[in-house]
Parts: structure tokens; C-alpha cells; sequence
């Protein structure tokens, strides 16, 4: 098993690993944001340079899904609306708006790919 995520992000305890069952490591395209849902969740998902990161799918600022942008050169993810730029590995705005992007943890389990949710309240 190889566990990846940002090391720098630190998740809260309880997060729940979900497998991810449309598609598998080798099977995500590069550089390409794809929307999924997972446990009753949007995320998105990228795989970039070797590496998958999970995020929720809709931008902070105006709840576009950020799905239906694009990566710009340094790979950040561009919302279609107002162009704001969002890091996927810890979320952070880039263009200085002040708008957090959530992440999620990833793991990555031989050619599965499992995210970290938060379990829902009861």
C-alpha cells in the first residue's frame, strides 16, 4: 500500500476511506478535473504529475463546479466564472480572493484510489 497525501495539510481525526469505483489509478487522464460522487458528496478529482488530488467540487466564492474549468500553466485549478486559481494539493487561493478550497486526503492502494471523508453527523 502507498499512502499519499499533502503533508502539510493537516486533516482532522475520524476521517472514513471510501474506494473510488468508476475509475482507478491508471485509468484517471492527466492534467483532466473530473467530478465524482462519492458517499453522497461532490469531489473533484485530478491526477498531475504522478500524483491524485480530491477536492470539493464546486468553487468556494461562487459554488460554480470547478470541474468545467481548467488547469493553468503551474497547475492550478481555474474556476470558469471569475477566473480565481485554487492549488489542489492544500486548497489555497492564488490570486488572492482569500476563498479556501477544501481538500480531501488521498491514499493510493496498488492501482485504487481511496479518499478520506468525514463521516455524516447524526
Amino acid at each position: 500500500m502507498s499512502f499519499q497525501h499533502d503533508d502539510n495539510t493537516n486533516y482532522p481525526p475520524g476521517f472514513e476511506w471510501y474506494k473510488t469505483e468508476r475509475f482507478t489509478y491508471s485509468s484517471l487522464q492527466d492534467n483532466a478535473l473530473t467530478e465524482i460522487e462519492l458517499n453522497g458528496k461532490r469531489i473533484g478529482i485530478l491526477k498531475r504529475q504522478e500524483r491524485v488530488y480530491a477536492f470539493a467540487a464546486k468553487c468556494p466564492h461562487a459554488g460554480v463546479p470547478l470541474c468545467t474549468g481548467w488547469l493553468d500553466p503551474q497547475g492550478r485549478i481555474v474556476c470558469p466564472e471569475h477566473k480565481y486559481r485554487f492549488d489542489p494539493a492544500n486548497g489555497r487561493n492564488t490570486t488572492g480572493e482569500g476563498y479556501k478550497l477544501f481538500t480531501y486526503p488521498v491514499q493510493l492502494r496498488g492501482d485504487e484510489v481511496w479518499i478520506g471523508l468525514m463521516p455524516p453527523v447524526i
